[in-house]
């Protein structure tokens, strides 16, 4: 044994070589927490150990979040070690305060005590950089270096959001001399842009943009989840002379949790007895008109994924044929922002249906797109949109139903079209909308792509999307050990 592994060993670093690799993934939010962004770490935990890896999750004790999820505990399997660090979050609610609408009463005290109110959410933001996650990492930290101390580990893995989180990852590197891997998931800059609680001043984006230089002269490897965010990644890599590996590892979908047969990798997943479907042959859909056509959304409705443009053209086509529109049957499922609400109801002014649910577990999501003639899938014409591909495309593709997609020319509207090339419209294409509307409203006979489908969708499976993160581990821990 050379003196370099000698002194990681005794460290408690090192892998010997008859013990099996382990990484040490850092994610802020993990089940009981709830959202599509969670499912990414634990399909990973679940998923790794098969491709050779043996995974520790660092996680919130205490996370301030807005849904949680216990269902997705289930997907942990018995021997993943999860240690939780507590973090200085105040509640969720509060800290949604700091961003809440100043009060509209024209009194003087009251105008004096909403501006120190103002400034002091001010100073208070600025404070927390990048993110208010960041009242994690003092806490993350001392249970990671624990952790690192007491067991051996190979490697460290940070997904985000939050980013705060990757300075953990920087600090343990710089301790234990383990390599370190980035999943940005979706770009740090588009989040400062869209997500809740982001600080989007001109001191904030300076300050960040600092800090991300830093931490990628630090990682030696860097993860996102579109194509076109891991070319924008490598730039910034090439910028600063940094040739690590940037991958993309999209979010995929899991087999198993549709109950479908789907091969993934030639071999067959989670059959479900009552499929009646031969994987090799299209079906017909909808070839004998019912009485309505049911179009599931799911997820968050905010300002990525506006729904202004299909209700549009729900009203324009029950304008002009209030009778067929009556057997629209629009269902959300999700979180809404107060705005995203107010479009929504519109449609109860319509003769369509809506059906609008907050969020819920994800095994009930699952059911509901079980129950779908048709799913949508939104993303709004924002700068960056054409670099964000929503987790929910893969789990819309696993399902194999109609797929209306209404999204900007970018990488989604490109996936989007490869399987449903007829149901991909950009946001200002009202009529084009409601002609598709029109069409399967109609009981108008059609083939689905079933057959290709079940085929080309493999490549995007969880099990395999994370067999892609194993090939990076593998390489990275390689390449730090020669």
């Amino acid at each position: 044994m050379s003196a370099a592994v000698l002194e990681a060993s005794l460290d408690g670093v090192a892998a010997p070589a008859d013990r099996p690799r382990r990484v040490l993934l850092i994610a802020y939010n993990f089940p009981p927490v709830g959202g599509a962004g969670v499912q990414r770490p634990v399909k990973w935990a679940k998923y790794l150990r098969r491709c050779g890896w043996d995974v520790t999750v660092l996680t919130t004790e205490n996370p301030s979040v807005p849904v949680r999820d216990e269902s997705l505990l289930a997907d942990l399997p018995e021997d993943v070690r999860v240690v939780r660090a507590r973090t200085w979050e105040p509640d969720y609610r509060v800290k949604q305060s700091l961003v809440g609408a100043a009060s509209t009463k024209r009194g003087l005290l009251t105008r004096i005590k909403s501006a120190v109110k103002g400034l002091a959410k001010r100073v208070v933001k600025l404070a927390l950089q990048p993110d208010p996650q960041v009242l994690w990492n003092p806490n993350a930290l001392r249970a990671a270096t624990a952790v690192l101390r007491e067991q051996p580990h190979d490697a460290i893995l940070v997904t985000a959001p939050a980013y705060s989180s990757f300075f953990i990852g920087a600090a343990l590197k710089k301790k234990f001399g383990l390599p370190l891997i980035l999943d940005y998931r979706d770009e740090w800059d588009l989040s400062g842009q869209y997500l809740e609680n982001a600080q989007r001043d001109w001191f904030s984006r300076f300050v960040q943009h600092r800090m991300q230089r830093r931490l990628l002269r630090q990682a030696d490897a860097v993860v996102a989840t579109t194509q076109a965010s891991t070319s924008n990644l490598a730039v910034k890599l090439a910028e600063l002379k940094r040739p690590i590996p940037a991958v993309c590892i999209y979010n995929g979908f899991d087999a198993e949790d549709f109950g479908e047969r789907l091969k993934v990798d030639g071999r067959e997943l989670s059959v479900r007895a009552d499929s009646s479907t031969s994987p090799s042959s299209p079906s017909t859909v909808n070839s004998q008109p019912s009485t309505f056509f049911r179009l599931v959304y799911t997820g968050t409705l905010w300002n990525l994924t506006d729904i202004e443009p299909l209700i549009r053209a729900i009203e324009s086509l029950s304008a002009s044929q209030p009778e067929l529109t009556r057997r629209l049957e629009l269902v959300c499922v999700g979180r809404k922002t107060p705005e995203q609400q107010q479009v929504l109801e519109r449609v109860r002014a319509t003769t369509a249906k809506l059906e609008a649910m907050d969020y819920c577990a994800h095994s009930e999501v699952v059911e509901r797109l079980n129950s779908a003639d048709g799913v949508c899938l939104l993303l709004s014409d924002v700068p960056g949109a054409e670099r964000v591909v929503p987790a929910k495309l893969f789990e819309y593709l696993a399902i194999r139903k109609e797929m209306l997609t209404i999204a900007p020319h970018g990488e989604t509207g490109d996936l989007a079209r490869r399987f449903f090339p007829e149901g991909h419209f950009v946001p200002n294409d009202t009529a084009g909308i409601a002609a598709w509307l029109t069409e399967r409203l109609s009981g108008v006979e059609r083939t689905s792509r079933e057959r290709s489908t079940r085929q080309a969708i493999d490549e995007f499976s969880r099990e395999s999307q994370t067999a892609r993160l194993a090939e990076l581990l593998d390489e990275v821990t390689a390449r730090c050990r020669r």
